[in-house]
C-alpha cells in the first residue's frame, strides 16, 4: 500500500517550511489571510487543508505545494524522557510525546511569548475548548512549568549520558557541549521555552535555582573542574568559561535558522571542538 500523507504530516512540513523561510507563525497566518490560532491548528494537523488555501501557503514559502503534502515515516514516541539501554543514545532523539495541549502550548509560546499566549489560541491549536485545557492544566503557568519539567528531564539525562560516555574528563565535558547543542537543535521549540519563558514568566528551571539556566550550568562546571582538577584544562577561570560556553550553546538569537546550513550532529561537534578550545584543552 503507497504511503499518504496525514493532516499531521502537511502540518509538520508546513511548519518546517516556514522556519526554513524565517517567517513566524503570525507572519504567514496574516500572508494568508486567516487568524494565528488556524495557522497553528493547520501546522499541528488539526485543521485539514484545501487545494486552494495549501496553493495561498506554498505562495507564501516560495516553496512548491508538493512539497509540503509528501508522507512522512512514522515516527516513536516516547511517553518518558528515559535513556536508551546504549550509552551512546544520548545523540538519538525520537519524538517527545507531548498531549495535545502542551504540544499546541509550546509552540504558541514559542511563536508569541508566554505573556502574549492566551488559553484561547493553545486551546484552538489543540482543538480542545478552553475549558477542557482548565480541566487538565488550572492556568498557564502550569502548562509552562509542565513544559520545562519535561525539557529537563529530557536534557538531565542526556548530559548524565553523554558524561559517562567521555573516555575522561576532557572528553566527558565535550560530549555534554555536544549534548546541549543537539538538545538544541532538535528540541528547538521546547528548548526555546525552557531558557527564554521561564525566566521571563518567573519560574525557576526544574531542578535548579538559577533562573537562567538552573543545574544545567552547575553540572557543566562540576565536570569543567574535573577536567582541571586532571590536567586536561588549563583555563584559569572556568566559571567564566562555563558561562560563555553555556551562552554559545543556547543564546537564543542564535536560534533563527542561520546556522542550518550544517546538520545538528556537525554543528555539535563544532561547538564541542570550541568549547574545548576555550577551556585550553591539553591534548
Amino acid at each position: 500500500m503507497p504511503e499518504q500523507a496525514t493532516r499531521a504530516d502537511t502540518g509538520s512540513a508546513i511548519r518546517a517550511a516556514r522556519l526554513d523561510a524565517g517567517l513566524t507563525l503570525r507572519g504567514l497566518a496574516t500572508a494568508i489571510n486567516v487568524s494565528t490560532g488556524t495557522m497553528s491548528a493547520i501546522e499541528n494537523g488539526k485543521v485539514g487543508v484545501t487545494v486552494d488555501r495549501l496553493n495561498h501557503i506554498s505562495g507564501a514559502l516560495g516553496v512548491p505545494a508538493a512539497r509540503l503534502v509528501r508522507p512522512r515515516r512514522a515516527a516513536v514516541n516516547t511517553a518518558t524522557s528515559r535513556p536508551p539501554a546504549e550509552g551512546s543514545g544520548w545523540r538519538s532523539f525520537d519524538d517527545i510525546s507531548l498531549d495535545s495541549v502542551l504540544a499546541s502550548a509550546v509552540e504558541v509560546f514559542r511563536e508569541t511569548g508566554y505573556h502574549g499566549a492566551t488559553m484561547r489560541l493553545i486551546a484552538t491549536g489543540a482543538d480542545i475548548s478552553v475549558a477542557g485545557i482548565y480541566h487538565h492544566y488550572p492556568s498557564k503557568k502550569h502548562l509552562l512549568i509542565k513544559l520545562i519539567s519535561r525539557a529537563h528531564a529530557d536534557l538531565g539525562w542526556r548530559l548524565n549520558a553523554a558524561a559517562a560516555d567521555g573516555a575522561d574528563a576532557a572528553g566527558g565535558f565535550s560530549n555534554m557541549v555536544e549534548a546541549l547543542v543537539l538538545f538544541r537543535e532538535e528540541r528547538r521549540a521546547l528548548a526555546f521555552v525552557m531558557v527564554t519563558e521561564s525566566y521571563r514568566a518567573g519560574v525557576p528551571l526544574a531542578g535548579g535555582s538559577d533562573p537562567d539556566n538552573g543545574d544545567i550550568r552547575a553540572t557543566l562546571q562540576d565536570a569543567a573542574f574535573q577536567a582541571v582538577e586532571s590536567g586536561s584544562f588549563s583555563n584559569t577561570e572556568p566559571e567564566l568559561a562555563v558561562d560563555a560556553i553555556l551562552t554559545m550553546c543556547l543564546a537564543p538569537p542564535s536560534w533563527t535558522g542561520a546556522d542550518q546550513a550544517s546538520e545538528p550532529a556537525e554543528l555539535a561537534r563544532g561547538y564541542a571542538s570550541l568549547a574545548l578550545s576555550m577551556m585550553q584543552y591539553r591534548r
